[in-house]
Parts: C-alpha cells; structure tokens; sequence
C-alpha cells in the first residue's frame, strides 16, 4: 500500500490532488458563473476616479463587475474572472458588464463610466450589438464611454487592439490601459496603440512615499505616458501620504479606498435621496 501511495505521489501519469482539487473548484465556479448569468445576476459596482489637484470631486466612475450567487452573496470579479477569462463565460460576463453600464449611463446624463473588457470580446459579435445598437440610439454616450483593457489582454492581440480603438475613438469612446507597469507591455506598442488613458498598476502605488523603488518605477511610468500624452490615474491609492505624494509627482487622477471603496449603490442615487429627504 505505501508503494502503491508513493507512486502516485511520483508518477507524473497519476491524478495530482492538488490538480483534482483546482479542476473541481473551477468547475464549480463555472457553474456559478453560469447560473449567475441565466438569473440575470449581475451587477455593478462603482469607485469613483478622482483629479489629484481636486479630491474631493469626481472625474469619473469605473464600473467594476459583480455576480450574485444563488443565495445572494456579491462575488467580485477576481473570484472568478481568472476562471472564465478564456471561455465562452468570459465573453458573456464583458456583454453584461457592457450592457449594465450603457444602461447606466442613460439614465445618469453627464456621467462618465470606465467598463472592463477582454480583448478577447473585440470580435465577440453579441458583445459588438450591444454597444452598436447603443451608440445607434443615442450617438453621444460614446462621449462618456471609458473601456478598459488590461495591460496582459491588449498584449495578446495587440494589432487588433490597434484596429479597435482606433474605429471607436472615432465615436468618441476613450480607452484607458489597465494595469500599467504589471509586466506584459512591450513598450514599442504604445506608439501604437493610443490609448487615451493609463492606469498605473497598485503595485508601484503603495506605499510611494517612502518606497524609493517604487517612486523610481512610478515617475518613469508617468515620464513614459506623458511622453505619448496619454491621461495618468493611480491605482489603489489607501493613504493620504501615497495621494500626496502622487498629485506632487504629477499624476492626474486617482483611484483607491481612501476616496471610496466599490458601491453596488451608485453614489448619485444616495446624494438624490438625501436630497429628497430634506427638500
């Protein structure tokens, strides 16, 4: 018997449990996801992006994607999004994403809302109705229309991306490039792709005021964009000592938990009914 257990430990040809174990929590998460989708549970929750010069207004709102399991618990995207980013699922969650934000942003006129999508969901053709027939509606929402890309799905097809932007920032869309600085961006790219906005990566936020390497990586990411005149916002931003430091350094937006973490609730929804309440 313990030959027996010592060669499954070894044999490359035998289940690995730790395999086993990860098949079995990705399946049940597709499912989740799946389920979610049929029920129509899926939501969003905004985070407001706001100008270093200015905290206390707002730039925009990204719209970040929520799922709703069967008993009613929020599931943010990083629960499952590493999952389904390559199936079919992943398509579906950027087509909902996608449609809840164009609803939103008709019925918040002169709101501007950043949306995540893959990629992978540029040639998506349902993915491609929704926002056609959104725009055919009504043309001036591409105006108030962000679409994030991250820094890793715009590098896996970049000359496509390329094509993209370029036909819908003719519409009036902007684009802004997620996770700047993770680690995927062959810089000779940039040149290429245009996009209007870079989101530094959390990584080289944290802590900047009294990390040396990090300050040294976040003023050549902020040199490297302003030198293609692309729009700068910093990611998670939790401190006051990390905003100070980033508005002095040159940055023009900033996002994080220090001015308000993501809300199922839209923060124009509550300051209408405080508004109610005592008007």
């Amino acid at each position: 018997m313990r030959g027996r257990k010592r060669k499954q430990l070894i044999d490359p040809d035998a289940e690995n449990p730790l395999s086993v174990a990860m098949q079995h929590r990705d399946k049940g998460t597709l499912t989740m996801v799946r389920e979610a989708l049929e029920r129509g549970d899926v939501v969003l929750a905004y985070q407001p992006v706001v100008p270093a010069g200015n905290v206390k207004s707002v730039a925009f709102y990204e719209g970040l994607i929520r799922i709703l399991d069967d008993t009613g618990r929020v599931i943010p995207a990083g629960d499952f999004m590493g999952v389904v980013e390559n199936q079919d699922l992943g398509r579906l969650i950027d087509c909902a994403s996608l449609r809840a934000g164009l609803r939103t942003l008709k019925q918040v006129p002169g709101l501007r809302l950043s949306i995540n999508m893959s990629a992978r969901s540029i040639g998506y053709p349902q993915w491609k109705q929704i926002l056609n027939r959104s725009l055919q509606n009504d043309p001036h929402v591409a105006e108030r229309l962000i679409l994030e890309i991250t820094e890793s799905s715009a590098m896996q097809m970049p000359e496509l991306v390329t094509v993209f932007m370029a036909e819908l920032q003719e519409k009036g869309i902007t684009f802004a490039l997620d996770d700047f600085g993770a680690g995927h961006t062959a810089f000779r790219y940039l040149k290429d792709f245009y996009f209007d906005i870079v989101k530094i990566d959390g990584q080289f936020i944290r802590n900047v005021h009294q990390d040396p390497n990090n300050q040294v990586l976040t003023q050549a990411l902020i040199s490297i964009a302003g030198h293609f005149d692309m729009f700068t916002v910093a990611e998670a931003v939790e401190t006051p000592d990390e905003a100070a430091w980033l508005a002095a350094a040159g940055l023009d937006c900033l996002q994080g938990y220090l001015f308000g973490a993501p809300s199922l609730t839209p923060p124009w929804a509550v300051a209408k009914g405080k508004k109610s309440r005592t008007g």
